[in-house]
């Protein structure tokens, strides 16, 4: 039996509005003191603080997988959606490479599969690289260990 996530159910659920118990059918009057649905307290507090961006931000990061497919999620992740470029770092730099060729495909798709996420460019990256600038034997201001060839 695979392990549920409960938090990412519970988004489900309230992004869909679905339950798979039972769906409450009748009208709710509210007298003072009785409790508030959990829905109305997550929409209330959602509308109050402007989060829809950051809501649609987070189904694009949790559905990418079905969004761009298993081949491309496996090598790929999306990093940040600043001001509608999404930002995707690749596995190598020839994932990076090939996904430019076909960058227009795959933002076509995003908007599709995505489309209150707001992406309006793609943008990728490599891996990342070690860095040499620290450690016991670093100068200030030069190249680091890889300058002791000639």
């Amino acid at each position: 039996m695979a392990k549920r996530d409960l938090a990412l159910d519970l988004f489900r659920n309230y992004k869909t509005g679905f339950t798979k118990k039972r769906k409450i059918v009748e009208e709710r009057t509210s007298v003072a003191g009785d409790p508030t649905l959990i829905s109305e307290v997550l929409t209330n507090l959602i509308d109050e603080r402007d989060w829809h961006l950051g809501i649609a931000e987070g189904t694009l990061f949790t559905t990418w997988k079905e969004i761009v497919g298993a081949d491309i999620a496996s090598h790929t992740t999306p990093l940040s959606l600043l001001e509608g470029a999404l930002l995707i770092q690749c596995s190598s730099t020839a994932w990076a490479t090939q996904l430019k060729a076909v960058g227009d495909e795959l933002l076509h798709s995003i908007q599709k599969g995505a489309p209150s996420a707001g992406v309006l460019s793609l943008s990728f990256v490599g891996p990342q690289a070690p860095s040499w600038k620290r450690g016991l034997r670093t100068i200030k201001n030069e190249r680091g260990p890889r300058d002791t060839y000639g």
